[in-house]
């Protein structure tokens, strides 16, 4: 376009003979921005050039999710290898936890292309491994051990010969002390994805002469823990009014609040990421349908334009049970409801079922759901004894009473409500102690929406139009279970 703008001046400049000094200033200052055009595109490709040269990576895409094909063990019980095949080198970190004994690997976000079965047996001191998404962007795999074992070797080797990278790790059998020893002073190991060099894995007995130097301040440490347990205890509030529904919360301990006009529901879809929950004969998994159950309900909730609503999880990911109570507690919640599906042998039993908390559970197979519910922290891999302070401190709290009481409460209008749309469990409404409903100042319940191991109730469970009914059922009982409530509170607002 310059070019062409000169070559008309030119011609201009040849009919005025000239004479025209514009016409020869113009050409002047055409001239000028040609040569600064040409200067700017010759700097740019210089630049580019030089760019692509020192950061090569930016040149090219996005490089591809990596992907694990395949995992085994090898060993025995005095020294046992897992590995992991890789298409390549990935970063990681690997450490141990207790309660119960385990070697936990956390990846960035890779593909696992391998059987949902892989990991069901072991060897040497490996029982069983499982493997998932833990969270955006984060993967795990997790290696249930015989007892307490200590991280021998941990490193990753290129591809080479025809051979995938490979992620090894060396574990060792050890005693309860030394591995209370080691874990109180070690930090996970970061291992970076495999050089063309690579250094020596970190050794036992590295690992145990660094034990004296990375020692934690144990007076600090005992304050810390102290203040992190003083503010997880619940601050009394006053007891609803005779005149109100459950759950009028009309003032925080330490001076009045301004009253929300609409309560805050949590909805929590049980499992996630690495702990997939139970799985059907047909191989539907309890994570999924849980989630879009809840994405069901709190889509009906907030059409009433009564509630604001929040949920857990809203993706493939895994929380922790504490976590999970936490979030209700941040949210202020008025009432916490989670959602699950259960399995079991026997494939006839089917139905809806609410559950409450209860130290003592209502009968054995409430008991039983209590257990294998409470065992996700456990399968994600989550170090157990982190929440034992929180738990005793909960259980403790006298609020507590109160809470299961309304709790049940709401418990029975769900049943009540869900009975005309979907078959209900013999014994619908049922208690056991559950980790999940142990928030000392928020209702909570337990809702199991049926059995994945009856055919009849995995119909039901991804049917989008059964979704919608039983959904509309339970919008239907927290409404009722609230309305009195939202009334009183909106005369507080005013």
């Amino acid at each position: 376009m310059v070019n062409h703008t000169i070559a008309r001046i030119y011609r201009i400049e040849f009919v005025m003979g000239k004479r025209n000094l514009v016409a020869r200033r113009a050409v002047d200052m055409i001239r000028a921005l040609h040569k600064w055009c040409a200067t700017v595109a010759i700097m740019a490709a210089v630049l580019s050039a030089v760019h692509i040269a020192v950061y090569p990576d930016s040149a090219a895409a996005t490089p591809p999710m990596a992907s694990v094909s395949e995992a085994r063990i090898a060993g025995d019980a005095a020294r046992t290898r897992f590995v992991a095949d890789l298409d390549r080198p990935v970063s990681y970190s690997v450490y141990v936890i207790d309660k119960p004994y385990r070697v936990v690997v956390d990846l960035p976000d890779v593909r696992f292309n391998m059987p949902p079965e892989t990991g069901d047996t072991g060897k040497g001191l490996i029982t069983a491994y499982r493997f998932g998404q833990l969270a955006p962007g984060k993967s795990r795999i997790v290696l249930d051990t015989t007892g307490p074992v200590l991280i021998e070797k941990s490193f990753v080797l290129n591809p080479e010969s025809g051979q995938p990278a490979r992620m090894i790790i060396d574990i060792v059998p050890t005693d309860q002390r030394t591995f209370a020893r080691i874990k109180a002073t070690e930090r996970p190991t970061r291992t970076a994805a495999a050089s063309p060099v690579q250094p020596a894995p970190d050794t036992l007995a590295e690992l145990l002469k660094r034990e004296g130097v990375a020692r934690i301040d144990e007076e600090a440490e005992r304050a810390e823990h102290a203040e992190q347990a003083a503010s997880l205890i619940p601050k009394p509030r006053p007891k609803p009014s005779q005149s109100s529904a459950p759950g009028i919360l009309t003032a925080l301990a330490g001076g009045p609040a301004a009253p929300r006009v609409r309560p805050v529901i949590v909805l929590d879809p049980g499992h996630g990421g690495i702990d997939g929950g139970t799985v059907s004969r047909k191989g539907t998994p309890e994570k999924k349908v849980v989630l879009a159950f809840a994405r069901e309900l709190r889509k009906k909730l907030l059409a009433t334009g009564r509630f604001e609503v929040h949920m857990t999880r809203n993706d493939d990911r895994f929380i922790s049970l504490g976590k999970r109570v936490k979030f209700a507690r941040a949210k202020k919640a008025d009432l916490f409801i989670a959602v699950h599906a259960d399995s079991l042998r026997q494939r006839r039993v089917r139905g809806a079922t609410v559950y409450t908390l209860s130290e003592k559970a209502s009968d054995a197979e409430a008991a039983a759901l209590a257990e294998k519910e409470n065992n996700a922290d456990f399968i994600g891999g989550v170090d157990l004894g982190e929440d034992a302070g929180e738990v005793a401190g909960i259980l403790l709290d006298l609020a507590l009473r109160e809470t299961k009481n309304h709790s049940i409460y709401f418990a029975r209008r769900v049943v009540k409500n869900l009975k005309p749309v979907t078959p209900l469990n013999r014994r619908p409404v049922r208690s056991a102690g559950f980790k999940v409903l142990r928030a000392p100042d928020v209702p909570s319940v337990l809702l199991e929406l049926g059995y994945l191991s009856n055919r009849h109730d995995e119909k039901n469970l991804v049917s989008s139009r059964w979704r919608r009914k039983a959904a509309g059922a339970v919008t239907a009982a927290i409404e009722g279970f609230f309305s009195p409530e939202v009334a009183a509170r909106q005369q507080l607002a005013q």
